[in-house]
């Protein structure tokens, strides 16, 4: 299963709604299905008898499931995956549902928050890029969390383009005009340094050189995340941007899951990991697992009930959970259950 990218007016737009849902502040019901699965996930959320407020949520997104069924293309003609929140505000059972166009996980979960995670690992939601956009005279720094540009400011400085005859010399006038782009450039660095704020992805652009001159401003923890972008100037529009981001977003997360399955793969000889669902599953009652990765594709598999079951009890620890959706390390997570965890400690 390939994820392919989402278009930059689908990403705006489940942004949006991602920021609705994590206004909820409420215990949630969280169930995403893929599209002509609604009979399944009804049986999946009956396998369970919860308390009497969450049966309440279950009843009601049972019948907008039902609902969905009977008019699929209220949420969207083209979705593969519905995406349902349901929970309790003033006594009353409130739903906000969407569909998505791309492949998310199989979930049905009880929290004390809505579940968003795989948003951000599947569709790249939930990240921070910090975008600089420079040439020699001007600067735009602007930081986002997903499609939302959260600040933003504009540097510019009084820049003579070409030496004019008479006064000073050439060699003399191209030194202070060197010194002058180079003051504002660290300029520009220790502005970009002060609203990073742990950004995922730094991504530089603009046109001429600036953008490799400038590079060597940046502090050594920015430089270890800046990414160049091409063709971005001043005047790309919001669209255009939005691709950008998106893609670097895309790269970003490949690369993290791979660094993450090597983490695995050097800790194995230290006995600090797990591969089999029983092991995993004792090691997550214990809350002995740091990290749990995923395969995206794990509702494929038989055991995907107690998978399902497994990722509500990992969402109830500190265990960060990774959905991966690389082919090549789906089939190594499908040959060893669909799971691999990272441990805290061993466990015996």
């Amino acid at each position: 299963m390939i994820i392919s990218k989402v278009s930059p007016s689908e990403w705006l737009g489940l942004n949006q709604f991602l920021h609705e849902v994590k206004q909820i502040d409420s215990a949630c019901v969280s169930v995403y299905y893929p599209y002509g699965k609604g009979k399944d996930t009804i049986s999946l959320m009956q396998e369970r008898t919860r308390d009497g407020t969450t049966e309440k949520i279950k009843s009601r997104i049972q019948d907008k499931i039902i609902k969905l069924r009977e008019n699929p293309t209220s949420v969207g003609k083209f979705t593969r995956t519905l995406c349902i929140f349901g929970f309790m505000r003033d006594k009353r059972v409130l739903i906000k549902s969407m569909g998505t166009s791309k492949r998310i996980p199989y979930i049905y979960m009880v929290g004390k928050r809505p579940y968003t995670k795989p948003f951000a690992d599947m569709l790249k939601t939930s990240y921070g890029t910090l975008l600089i956009t420079l040439d020699q005279k001007s600067a735009k720094i602007q930081r986002f969390h997903g499609s939302q540009i959260i600040s933003e400011a504009k540097l510019r400085i009084d820049l003579q383009g070409r030496h004019r005859k008479g006064g000073q010399s050439q060699g003399r006038f191209l030194r202070a005009r060197q010194t002058k782009i180079h003051v504002f450039f660290k300029k520009i660095a220790q502005k970009a340094g002060v609203m990073d704020n742990n950004s995922d992805i730094v991504l530089l652009g603009g046109t001429g050189h600036a953008k490799t001159e400038f590079y060597d401003m940046l502090n050594s923890e920015m430089s270890a995340k800046c990414r160049f972008v091409e063709n971005l100037s001043f005047s790309t529009n919001a669209d255009e941007v939005h691709k950008k981001i998106i893609h670097h977003l895309y790269e970003y997360r490949r690369r993290y899951v791979r660094e993450l399955i090597a983490k695995y793969e050097e800790m194995v000889k230290d006995g600090l990991t797990a591969k089999r669902n029983s092991t995993i599953h004792e090691a997550l009652e214990r809350g002995a697992v740091d990290t749990l990765i995923v395969s995206a594709n794990y509702y494929a598999r038989p055991q995907f009930s107690k998978i399902t079951r497994m990722l509500e009890t990992a969402a109830h620890t500190s265990c960060n959970i990774e959905f991966a959706v690389s082919p090549k390390i789906i089939q190594k997570l499908d040959i060893d259950g669909s799971m691999l965890a990272i441990l805290r400690y061993k466990i015996t």
